[in-house]
């Protein structure tokens, strides 16, 4: 029976006209899933407060044979979990609009491993960006911390790429599905996190990268992180989302300082300015999970 609710919850994640706030409501009033395939467009557009046209089309993904061949294919052919598992990400089931699903390849584990960083910052890094991240990145590394970044330009691929260089664990967050990865030149680099890491979507792996999948995922960056760690960022730029996520999901927040000519790091000292921990070295987010960290954070055992 729960196998079939998964499956219905993944079917009903990728159908058009359904939002994650309408279907976590829909998982409350029918947690079997089952009543909604039931209805007529004209009642779907009652009960779920839709147009005609949005009706229509969750009508007919609803029983589009197509698209539930699809969802088998993956379940076989991915690692998918969904907030009904008892698997789910400890961490993250906390966070506000926590993912229904995520599709996965590589290590799982890395999902229940602790500390974990976000390591974030501009796709446009200045010179002087690789000897900062590699000053404070590598030592954690060293330490197993767990890498966590969106595998975009700049700043993130360098946080992946030494945590792969030093064998250490990294987890690579995508606003698109495994079958289009962005950048494309990262291609390679996603098959290096998959076979020695950890690479995780919110989205179906037929799904394109599109502009506002970027921002929704750093609520997951943030999400299965103990803190953000901003190497470089101008002040306005997606990095700064990060940041709002992470301290809404109430994670520590830190930024390395840089000289105020430079503008890849005026957003740093902005955020320092803001009351983000100056970070003078590694030792700064170490001292911070032993304090502290250690104790908000205990995935279950039965998870590892």
């Amino acid at each position: 029976m729960k196998k079939v609710i998964r499956q219905k919850l993944i079917h009903l994640h990728r159908c058009r006209g359904i939002t994650r706030n309408k279907l976590r409501k829909l998982l409350q009033l029918d947690p079997s899933l089952s009543q909604l395939y039931l209805l007529s467009p004209s009642q779907l557009s009652n009960a779920l407060t839709l147009n005609k046209n949005k009706a229509s089309l969750l009508y007919q993904d609803l029983h589009s044979q197509v698209m539930i061949d699809n969802v088998r294919e993956d379940m076989t052919n991915y690692k998918i979990i969904t907030i009904l598992d008892e698997k789910y990400p400890p961490m993250l089931k906390t966070i506000k609009d926590a993912p229904l699903v995520l599709y996965a390849s590589g290590d799982l584990s890395l999902l229940y491993d602790v500390p974990s960083v976000s390591v974030i910052g501009t796709r446009n890094p200045s010179k002087s960006a690789f000897q900062k991240t590699k000053f404070v990145v590598n030592p954690l590394i060293k330490e197993k911390w767990v890498i966590v970044s969106g595998m975009a330009k700049g700043i993130d691929s360098l946080a992946h790429k030494l945590a792969l260089y030093e064998n250490g664990k990294t987890i690579a967050v995508l606003g698109s599905g495994f079958h289009h990865i962005y950048p494309k030149e990262n291609i390679n680099l996603f098959h290096q996190i998959e076979h020695n890491g950890l690479v995780i979507s919110e989205y179906p792996p037929n799904v394109p990268p599109k502009k506002y999948h970027f921002p929704e995922r750093n609520r997951i960056i943030s999400g299965i992180s103990f803190a953000t760690l901003v190497i470089e960022a101008t002040e306005k730029s997606g990095t700064m989302i990060t940041v709002d996520q992470a301290l809404d999901q109430g994670r520590e927040v830190y930024a390395v300082p840089g000289s105020p000519h430079i503008p890849q790091t005026t957003g740093c000292l902005k955020l320092i300015q803001e009351g983000a921990k100056l970070v003078v070295s590694h030792k700064d987010l170490q001292k911070d999970w032993e304090i502290q960290g250690k104790y908000w954070f205990n995935p279950a055992e039965d998870n590892k």
